[in-house]
């Protein structure tokens, strides 16, 4: 859909609640949509990406301890890991969780889905422009109290 172009006093003017809302909301919907695609959640996303990145360190607890602070469904993590086993995603020894070549298999699609939402969401823009609005939104997070830092 083309944008329509603005002067920067009227961009200035404009509600940043409004635009980092809409902005959540549709960047949330087009990932959402292609990890249902795999029928997967966002916690399912996050838990794998987790596991992958480190195999064998990470506990049912730890995890979730790590990943609940990002979850705005109060999704069921638990329920959410015994899925991921049932499906023979994920592996348990010893209290640790790994991936299985299915769930690396899983990780693989869903990360191709994923990038396209990304893709889709990126288009046009450049990357200086993007890194300015990510570097702004930390910026506005950090003014008002929250946490700036790089989750």
């Amino acid at each position: 859909m083309p944008v329509t172009q603005y002067t920067e006093a009227e961009l200035a003017a404009q509600p940043v609640g409004y635009w980092a809302t809409e902005a959540s909301r549709l960047v949330l919907a087009a990932i959402r949509a292609e990890l249902a695609a795999e029928d997967l959640t966002q916690p399912h996303w996050w838990t794998l990406n987790h596991v992958s990145g480190a195999p064998g360190t990470w506990t049912r607890a730890a995890l979730t301890e790590r990943l609940a602070p990002f979850d705005q469904q109060d999704s069921d993590f638990p329920a959410m890991l015994d899925d991921l086993v049932a499906r023979r995603w994920l592996t348990e020894r010893d209290g640790l969780l790994a991936l299985t070549p299915d769930g690396e298999a899983g990780l693989s699609r869903a990360r191709e889905r994923v990038g396209r939402a990304h893709a889709a969401l990126r288009d046009g823009i450049p990357d200086a422009a993007y890194a300015a609005m990510i570097d702004t939104l930390r910026r506005i997070v950090g003014n008002l109290g929250g946490d700036s830092d790089l989750p």
